[in-house]
């Protein structure tokens, strides 16, 4: 398997690691009386700031920045403005509903991004991808655990949205960054498509800013707590760390995964996302993981690792 390769997929691993911590780090949050809206908007505030720090700390960045011709930064600020329904969506289903419906809704997703990416990403090459997708979501079925009854439906609702958006976003991203049918980013920007791509980092800074722009616009209008001082001081470690964790690092991480794997191959390794987030929860929360949820982990592990195997030869065909 080539080292670009494996780094793209310790990304996108990363990546899931800290999207999965983001709902944990929101229960302190909820419970200090901050609600979904004004969590995202300092969310965004801060992810803002990180993101554009790290791109303007690397002379590499600032001379991408100054390449970038105003048609091209327009689009990942757009990309962010359909981020921020995905999130919007998420977060406050977690609101109304227990968080393994709304993470069992949300990881859909790899199978929707997996059948759009035939038409319009780099698909899955072979039939052993998509065995391991229907083990990765069994996986995360298993590992999310059951579905309470008596759910709110308002929250069923936003849970069932969350993914369809995400799935949006997530083959848009990837064509942003340089994917067409057939083809990674990586591979096109190391040949005739190199110049009409946009570094990972950059990237995820302007999409970051169009994700804040639609929160900092609705929490103005909403009134939400948009001083810090109005901010109770029990939810601030909990927004830093979704601030950090799960928007810059989360974010970055995917964008770099996402063009040196595809948009798939990357939805597929996500799902190792509720595993982490279980993880945390047994650790950190005191929650005891039952055997079907430990099934469930076996088995997203091990669609993972399915899917990867064999795959330097895969690669050699399509990115010759």
């Amino acid at each position: 398997m080539r080292r670009r390769h494996l780094v793209g997929i310790a990304l996108v691993v990363i990546s899931a690691c800290g999207y999965g911590s983001g709902p944990l780090l929101a229960k302190g949050v909820y419970a200090a009386g901050i609600d979904w809206l004004t969590l995202l908007a300092w969310r965004f505030t801060f992810g803002v700031a990180l993101t554009w720090g790290w791109v303007l700390l690397w002379p590499s960045g600032r001379g991408a920045l100054r390449r970038l011709t105003p048609r091209r930064a327009a689009v990942p600020v757009a990309l962010g403005m359909l981020f921020a329904g995905n999130a919007a969506t998420y977060y406050a289903a977690i609101e109304r509903a227990p968080v393994s419906l709304v993470a069992l809704l949300l990881y859909v997703y790899p199978a929707l991004v997996a059948v759009f990416a035939m038409r319009f990403g780099r698909a899955f090459e072979g039939r052993r991808p998509w065995i391991a997708l229907g083990i990765a979501t069994l996986g995360a079925a298993f590992t999310v655990g059951g579905i309470r009854a008596g759910t709110d439906t308002l929250g069923v609702a936003l849970a069932i949205a969350s993914p369809i958006i995400y799935s949006g976003y997530i083959l848009l991203a990837a064509r942003f960054a340089g994917e067409r049918r057939g083809v990674t980013a990586e591979a096109r920007r190391s040949g005739s498509g190199a110049d009409d791509a946009v570094p990972p980092a950059v990237a995820a800074a302007l999409m970051i800013v169009g994700t804040w722009l639609v929160f900092a616009t609705l929490s103005v209008v909403g009134r939400e707590p948009a001083l810090p001082w109005q901010v109770p001081a029990a939810a601030w470690p909990g927004l830093l760390g979704i601030a950090i964790l799960s928007t810059a690092l989360a974010i970055a991480a995917f964008y770099a995964g996402v063009s040196r794997i595809g948009a798939a191959q990357a939805a597929l390794i996500s799902t190792i996302e509720p595993v982490f987030a279980v993880t945390l929860a047994v650790l950190l929360l005191g929650e005891r993981l039952g055997p079907l949820q430990a099934l469930g982990g076996v088995l997203v592990v091990a669609a993972v690792l399915l899917a990867q195997t064999g795959q330097s030869v895969a690669a050699r065909v399509a990115l010759p």
